[in-house]
């Protein structure tokens, strides 16, 4: 179970770098929960597919240094990566985009059932992201 999540999660990374939404959304579950980083939960394929386009368009993002652990039971994940990006557009209530670059240290948590994501948890220091992108 363990190697079936690992290959699940790292599918689900490639398709992010590849800015791949319709490869992105195939694995998730149709009730998905969305934790987003200092953010309200979300839930269903609709809103991460929105989530997933108001991201695309803001932000140019790449995923580098990818760790990811599983659990014996296959159930839960946790990753910790390099996220490297560019502000493209300015997203709602932060500052105003005119292409600032930033890297930071991010994590996600999962939660799988089956061969499917039920949840993700996304989790990055805003105050540094924050500090990169508003000057």
């Amino acid at each position: 179970m363990p190697a079936a999540a690992h290959a699940l999660i790292t599918r689900y990374f490639n398709a992010l770098n590849e800015r791949d939404s319709r490869a992105c959304l195939a694995l998730l579950s149709a009730d998905v929960l969305l934790d987003i980083n200092q953010g309200p939960r979300e839930q269903g394929v609709q809103a991460f597919a929105d989530y997933l386009e108001r991201s695309q368009r803001c932000y140019r993002e790449s995923i580098d240094n990818l760790q990811i652990l599983t659990e014996p039971s296959g159930q839960r994940a946790a990753c910790e990566f390099t996220l490297s990006g560019e502000y493209l557009s300015t997203d709602d209530g932060l500052p105003d985009a005119c292409g600032q670059t930033y890297q930071l240290t991010a994590a996600s948590f999962f939660e799988i059932q089956g061969d499917k994501i039920v949840r993700v948890s996304q989790h990055f220091n805003l105050p540094d992201w924050l500090a990169q992108v508003d000057f």
